[in-house]
């Protein structure tokens, strides 16, 4: 029989021995942030960007997908029915969920006065757009690298860019900025001091600014000496990093990778993003894949390979864990869409199933753990952040009110 007072005296040891840990474990690794992630983000040079450009992005989508619907309906097989009129709908209602104005590889080098001129117009039509409700739910820039030859050119558009939206009246909830090319710990610690220095320029919360780690540097991924440098930039951005961002041809391509080669689906691709993932666990900092440069445009048999490769590509980043990509093309929505709706649709109903089944202690065919329960809730609730299923529907697979399931999908710790 065991002693109580020794249980007692044991556990209060253990409680002081551990208490430094303890702290340190809540706060480095909080739990998934409860927040809705948006299953892809959309980059475009910031001289193509203005007020208009959601809507004239969902409109060449619905054209897209009027003029090619046999080729996704092919594509998605039994499941077109079903999925064809949630596509529609989703490019009529919110055809980008996060949009990146981009000042980076995507739009150049430019003079001062002429990339000046693009940062003010983005920040006043972004801020235009986010105050009038027509603007994406999520959004921001991403700036030149803290490298030393974009630098200033760098934190010259940063300032420019968020000193616009201030002076506009936005909050900045939702805004979120990417810091690119990141090679080294102290690039993430840097951009933690510009934060803070903006912060209180501006007159800002602190805490206000967050920012995205775009992973496309092997000295990202290693460090000079062997270890996995990205899991200390998580730690070292201070609770401001929301997102780590695989760069698909930077990374390859500083890899060795022949540009025939470089792909999303690539074994370098496959070590980083597995370095990132476990990285991130835990911590609520959120992964997105990279892109594929192939658009899909030209003729009828042009546009369906495209969209068969993305498909693809965007389903393998799904069964991986990874819940968001890029997109960098209007016809690139349809398949975005189709492909990410098409696989939470497929498994709401075993999710359905296995979670009605653990939490009624009914048993069931698979024995289920509870962090394999939490994984099968933040799936559903997936689904229903980016409207593939519908509330009605998923609480009739699971049996569980929405509420209670993002309770049971995200728990944090204490």
């Amino acid at each position: 029989m065991s002693d109580p007072d020794l249980t007692a005296a044991l556990t209060a040891e253990l409680d002081e021995m551990l208490r430094e840990a303890d702290a340190k474990l809540v706060a480095r690794f909080p739990g998934d942030a409860p927040t809705r992630q948006p299953v892809h983000t959309v980059y475009v040079p910031a001289d193509r960007y203005d007020a208009d450009l959601v809507a004239r992005w969902g409109e060449e989508a619905r054209t897209t997908l009027t003029e090619h619907e046999g080729a996704l309906a092919d594509l998605l097989g039994g499941q077109a029915d079903e999925v064809l009129p949630l596509v529609a709908d989703k490019l009529a209602s919110e055809p980008i969920e996060d949009l990146r104005v981009d000042l980076e590889d995507g739009y150049g080098p430019r003079p001062d006065d002429v990339e000046d001129g693009h940062v003010d117009a983005a920040a006043s039509a972004l801020a235009r757009t986010r105050l009038e409700g027509t603007a994406p739910p999520f959004s921001g820039i991403r700036f030149k690298s803290l490298e030393a030859p974009t630098r200033a050119r760098g934190v010259r558009s940063l300032t420019r860019f968020v000193d616009g939206l201030v002076s506009e009246g936005d909050d900045l909830d939702g805004v979120v900025v990417t810091l690119p090319k990141v090679t080294s710990l102290d690039q993430v610690a840097a951009m933690v001091h510009a934060c803070e220095r903006l912060e209180a320029a501006l007159g800002l919360a602190p805490g206000t600014l967050r920012f995205e780690i775009q992973v496309e540097t092997p000295q990202s991924i290693l460090g000079p000496d062997g270890t996995a440098l990205v899991a200390r930039m998580i730690h070292a951005g201070a609770s401001r990093v929301t997102g780590l961002h695989y760069g698909t041809y930077d990374y390859s391509a500083y890899c060795g990778v022949a540009g025939p080669y470089q792909s999303l689906e690539h074994p370098v691709a496959d070590h980083a993003k597995l370095v990132m993932q476990a990285a991130a666990a835990g911590t609520g900092v959120r992964l997105s894949d990279g892109s594929t440069n192939v658009l899909p445009v030209g003729d009828a048999a042009q546009v369906r390979d495209a969209w068969a490769l993305h498909s693809r590509l965007v389903r393998r980043s799904l069964e991986r864990g990874y819940y968001q990509g890029w997109d960098l093309h209007p016809g690139h929505l349809p398949s975005r869409f189709a492909a990410t709706y098409a696989f939470y649709r497929e498994h709401l109903p075993a999710a359905g199933a296995r979670l009605r089944a653990y939490l009624g202690r009914t048993g069931g065919g698979v024995l289920d753990e509870p962090a394999t329960a939490r994984a099968l809730a933040d799936l559903v609730v997936r689904a229903l952040d980016c409207g593939a299923v519908r509330p009605a529907e998923a609480e009739e697979a699971t049996g569980v009110a929405t509420a209670e399931l993002l309770a049971l999908a995200r728990p944090r710790r204490a």
